[in-house]
């Protein structure tokens, strides 16, 4: 049976390296470099979707090397750095808590019943990726803050949402508490709320819709943003300064 499984597998390897040196192929005869000839090869045959979570996946691993070394991503000199992690981190710690304790636990189970090694080796190595997923998931909240700058208001949430807002398009900023919001991320009506357990507390009313990406690659069109930052009024002082309008007051 595992011999039969490594030919079925190697069977759709070299059928999907056909396929892509075909494609590939095709490129080059419309003049495109290789290194053009094979991104434009490999989102041809890759799914959006699944780009967009090999991307995240890639993002993490990033993260992780970043957190190790006590840097961020994304923060210039001069910028203003707004973390979002403080109400996030203790969930994902016990997310990761739980993770450990099923691998052993796993772990224990199979040797006691005597599972093959490579059945084994299989869940462990299962765990252990859900394990290294955690880690980047939060490694991911802690070096990718909000971001203020001279030239932009940068929104994060992680590895999964990335947006770059003009500071000459914000018209207004208020520091207002929701704890009712829905889900991740919501879009509705061009407003756009990016909550972090259930909450925002900054607002930023723009002069004309801008365009956002969701996690899976799906645009939309946003006027309004809310989103969560550990530090509201000091988001709100420094969205404030420089080019921006004072808007209504902090609440």
């Amino acid at each position: 049976m595992l011999a039969a499984a490594e030919l079925l597998v190697l069977a759709v390897l070299v059928f999907e390296a056909a396929v892509l040196w075909r494609v590939w192929r095709g490129l080059r005869r419309q003049g495109l470099g290789g290194r053009a000839a094979l991104r434009g090869a490999y989102e041809e045959l890759v799914p959006l979707p699944v780009r967009r979570v090999m991307g995240f996946d890639a993002k993490g691993l990033v993260s992780l090397g970043l957190w190790v070394t006590g840097r961020r991503h994304g923060v210039p000199a001069g910028a203003a750095a707004f973390s979002y992690a403080r109400e996030q981190v203790p969930l994902m710690a016990g997310f990761l808590f739980a993770c450990v304790l099923e691998l052993v636990a796993v772990e224990i189970l199979l040797r006691s019943l005597d599972a093959p090694v490579g059945l084994r080796a299989v869940l462990l190595a299962v765990d252990a990726y859900g394990i290294l997923i955690a880690l980047a998931v939060i490694a991911c909240y802690v070096t990718r803050p909000h971001v203020v700058d001279a030239a932009e208001l940068r929104v994060r949430h992680g590895a999964f949402f990335d947006l770059r807002i003009p500071r000459e398009l914000i018209t207004g900023v208020q520091h207002r508490r929701s704890y009712t919001e829905t889900g991740m991320l919501k879009v509705e009506d061009e407003r756009l709320a990016l909550s972090v357990n259930s909450q925002t507390n900054v607002i930023v009313e723009l002069a004309e819709p801008i365009e956002a990406i969701r996690p899976l690659g799906r645009r939309e069109r946003v006027r309004v943003v809310r989103f969560f930052a550990d530090d509201p009024a000091g988001a709100y002082a420094a969205l404030c300064t420089g080019p921006v309008p004072a808007a209504a007051p902090a609440r």
